[in-house]
């Protein structure tokens, strides 16, 4: 007897009573639900904290153009490069090309301007910016939606709105999609009104960067934002990338590192590798810039741009060089302990939930696979004589077997898919009810619906075992 035809007896057996074959599949239904749910709200959580990591900028590495610092003259440090016009579209490319550990890269022009809609005028910040900033800043939507790469390779005429800009140029609560505003003396088309509150992000019109620099008559970029895959890893980047813009830009790397071997004075602030200043060991500075070695100044090639992570940025703004220089210096090792104690946090606490709702789900399945190792056994029992038939007739003992094997599986494949209907319905609401995020994949469908199947085997062979085993005769004489 083929499988296939095993199947087909086994839906029409199980058809002969509805009511006890649905209360059967009632539990394995109930566990399968209880494992898509138990996955997708595990993944909604894991997916939503990575988002508030990404949001709050963690796990972004700023490179800018120019090198600039103040202060920092009353300890040996220069007062830095100023603007520079050699950070380009290349370089990001190189980035994302030659630097492990790095997700995004995105470019970046600012300017300052007014803004007009209507009679309604806005002086503030216009950033050009490249496809993927919404991404990097895990961007919420009022309105609208992001740019097209093809308005972004098409240098087109688009805007998206911050939230206060958008109050400011047209009024508290309203959708400017598709209304314009003046820009550098052009038209640009609302495409979309964020909801982020992050930095001054609220306050600042986003365009294409290439659109801002068409206009701006530049080629150039002022700074590139790279997007780490884990915050773990932002100060290896910041180093990778000074690095490899140090190269591209003919730098010699000897010359701008800080103190060369066997030099130096430990105790002092110097400047950065990454755009500040730093302690012995990093490097940066201008034309004007030196090395401390044994009280002696020496001459030093500049960097002409700027690495910082966002820590770096937060924990400095508006810190002179004198002091912001102690601080970057120990910065790496901030950035290793507290990673390592939010990493250790999230992972004790999505182990405790995974644990907690996985022991809910396998009591549900195994309920559910006990459930129909039982109807198996009675169905068994009651059908002694056909089986005994069928033996008397040339069925062998693996005939029988799979019969019954089909039975069990069936019964656990129907309630594995009523599961994950039931499985989206309950992650539906609990998204809908208690706000909590919910994430279903492709793999976790997969995952319950191979439960179900395994139950089904696992549970339904001992029934299907002791049915072949059945002797013929015993078989036929069985009221």
């Amino acid at each position: 007897m083929t499988v296939g035809m095993s199947f087909k007896i086994a839906l029409k057996a199980l058809g002969r009573n509805k009511m006890r074959t649905t209360l059967t599949m009632l539990g394995m239904i109930i566990g399968v639900a209880a494992v898509l749910t138990m996955v997708a709200l595990g993944s909604g959580a894991q997916a939503s904290v990575t988002d508030e990591v990404r949001s709050s900028g963690t796990n972004l590495v700023h490179v800018n153009a120019g090198n600039y610092t103040r202060g920092g003259q009353d300890v040996g440090i220069p007062a830095g490069r100023g603007a520079a016009t050699n950070l380009t579209v290349d370089d990001g490319v190189a980035i994302t090309n030659n630097v492990d550990g790095v997700s995004y890269v995105v470019e970046s022009v600012t300017e300052r301007g007014q803004m007009t809609a209507g009679e309604n005028r806005f002086f503030g910040r216009i950033r050009g910016v490249g496809y993927n900033w919404p991404e990097i800043y895990s961007w919420s939507w009022k309105h609208g939606e992001s740019f097209e790469e093809s308005q972004i390779s098409g240098r087109s005429n688009v805007a998206i709105l911050g939230s206060i800009a958008s109050d400011k140029l047209f009024g508290q609560g309203a959708d400017p999609v598709g209304q314009t505003i003046q820009i550098w003396n052009s038209s640009f088309e609302i495409v979309g009104v964020t909801d982020t509150a992050t930095g001054d992000q609220a306050e600042t019109v986003f365009t294409p960067f290439t659109t801002a620099q068409d206009h701006l008559q530049i080629t150039h970029l002022h700074a590139l934002v790279l997007a780490a895959e884990s915050a773990g890893v932002t100060s290896k980047i910041s180093v990778d990338v000074t690095e490899l813009l140090r190269e591209r830009h003919g730098i010699n790397a000897e010359e701008a590192r800080i103190v060369a071997a066997g030099g130096g004075t430990p105790d002092l602030p110097l400047p950065s590798t990454t755009g500040g200043t730093d302690m012995p060991g990093g490097g940066g500075g201008d034309e004007e810039s030196f090395i401390i070695q044994r009280g002696k100044p020496k001459r030093q090639v500049p960097d002409d741009f700027t690495v910082r992570t966002q820590a770096a940025q937060a924990l400095t703004k508006g810190l002179y060089t004198s002091a912001a220089a102690f601080i970057l210096a120990n910065l790496p090792q901030l950035d290793d302990v507290t990673v390592d104690e939010l990493a250790n946090t999230l992972d004790k606490a999505n182990t405790t939930m995974t644990a907690l709702l996985a022991s809910i789900a396998g009591v549900s399945l195994l309920v559910g696979g006990i459930g129909i190792m039982n109807i198996m056994l009675v169905s068994v029992t009651e059908r002694t004589r056909e089986i005994g038939i069928r033996m008397a007739v040339g069925a062998r003992a693996g005939d029988v077997l799979l019969q019954f094997l089909a039975e069990a599986i069936t019964l656990s494949l129907i309630g594995g898919v009523a599961g994950i209907v039931l499985g989206f319905i309950a992650s539906d609401a609990v998204t809908r009810i208690l706000e909590w995020p919910t994430q279903i994949s492709p793999g976790a469908i997969g995952l319950a619906f191979g439960i179900a199947a395994v139950i089904g085997v696992f549970f339904g062979f001992y029934p299907a075992r002791k049915a072949s085993l059945l002797d013929p005769i015993d078989s036929l004489r069985y009221e």
